[in-house]
């Protein structure tokens, strides 16, 4: 019986493992020092009909007063602007590719001081690894834990059912038995 539980479960474990594993390849996260002039630009090779999310976010931990902002421009293999912003300190930006080819995310410091420079930390993600798989698995976990408790409602129901039949056939039985007897 265990022997034929653990294997039922193998499936299920090759299947995580397998999608923890695309996981990783589709998401890439990049520090980038960006100089207090000049453009610092990332770019990715992406078929067309993928969704490509990304978060970006300044660290400037050395600039105690002034809080740099950054620009940000994502364009296409064909130069189209996909998303930009200005006077940023975080931001997300999210789009499905249309076109094949180098998707191009160029950051710059905007802020009127540019002492030094500040890093940049960006999550790029593609395909797969843009789908929050934390929340599907809890999903399907909150399915099969209301899924039991319905069972184990319906079970105690019917247990009950079965414990109140049986009783009143004893009673019936024992009230026939002692008449036979003239008990009663």
């Amino acid at each position: 019986m265990a022997a034929a539980a653990g294997a039922a479960t193998r499936p299920a474990l090759v299947v995580r493992a397998l999608v923890a594993a695309l996981m990783m390849l589709g998401s890439e996260a990049v520090w980038l020092d960006l100089p207090p002039t000049g453009t610092k630009c990332v770019s990715e090779e992406i078929q067309p009909n993928v969704v490509v999310v990304a978060d970006y976010m300044l660290m400037y931990e050395a600039h105690a007063t002034a809080h740099p902002t950054v620009a940000v421009k994502v364009t296409s293999p064909y130069g189209n602007t996909v998303h930009q912003k200005e006077n940023a300190t975080v931001g997300q930006f999210a789009f499905t590719t249309s076109e094949a080819g180098n998707y191009l995310a160029c950051f710059w410091l905007d802020s009127a001081e540019k002492g030094s420079g500040v890093s940049l930390n960006l999550d790029w993600k593609i395909g797969i690894a843009t789908k929050d798989w934390d929340s599907v698995a809890k999903k399907e976990m909150r399915e099969v834990s209301e899924k039991t408790n319905s069972r184990v409602a319906w079970f105690s129901i019917l247990s009950l059912g079965v414990c109140v039949v049986v009783s009143a056939l004893q009673l019936w039985h024992l009230q026939g038995f002692f008449q036979k007897k003239k008990l009663i």
